[in-house]
């Protein structure tokens, strides 16, 4: 495989990655605040949902951070993926 076939499955791969970490990470958090919090304060369904979907995309963005960087220190990046944006020389 090239480069860019490399980075295309990367990209995929990791779309993937970030997506199943927000979706099991806001069921995660549903159960808890269902659990614990919800049959406390009965009236606080509506926005409890939505702080759970916020700190959901949040926690996906942290993680997806933490293993982007844990990759990119195990693994050259330059000899594998070809970069995404390259500078264009618009003088001539």
């Amino acid at each position: 495989m090239n480069k860019r076939v490399n980075t295309i499955l990367f990209i995929i791969g990791a779309t993937l990655f970030n997506t199943i970490v927000a979706i099991v990470s806001f069921f995660i958090l549903l159960f808890l605040c269902g659990k614990f919090l919800i049959p406390r304060i009965p009236s606080s369904g509506s926005w409890v949902f939505s702080l759970i979907f916020l700190a959901s995309i949040a926690i996906s963005i942290f993680v997806y951070r933490a293993v982007l960087k844990y990759f990119q220190k195990k693994i050259d990046v330059e000899q594998y993926f070809d970069p995404l944006f390259v500078k264009s020389n618009l003088k001539k």
